[in-house]
């Protein structure tokens, strides 16, 4: 019962931040770093991916590729996260903004 508690609140996670994606895609382009050709496009696609894994997790037979894509993806955007971090420290954000950043790096 708790796995696919889990696997629903993770589905929830993944389809809500590709949904976001295309919500507020300008929020996104802001962290993404400079050197991503297509910024825009990159933004949609990994929203597609992100909305897709998560519904692959709900899937059994999908759900091992669906797990093995999201890691991936999230190794992928791994950059812009780390970008983000670099931003904040360059504009002086605030020292609780820079530490969930950077505790957000791990995850």
């Amino acid at each position: 019962m708790h796995r696919i508690r889990n696997l629903i609140f993770l589905a929830i996670l993944f389809v809500g931040a590709g949904v976001m994606h295309f919500v507020i895609p300008r929020s996104y382009a802001a962290i993404t770093p400079p050197w991503v050709p297509y910024p825009l496009e990159a933004i949609y696609l990994s929203g597609i991916a992100e909305i897709a894994g998560g519904i692959g997790l709900l899937i059994p037979r999908l759900r091992r590729a669906a797990g093995i894509g999201l890691v991936a993806l999230l190794i992928a955007v791994f950059p812009a996260n780390i970008h983000m971090l670099s931003l904040a420290v360059a504009q002086d954000a605030s020292d609780l903004y820079k530490t969930i950043l950077f505790l957000r790096l791990p995850l």
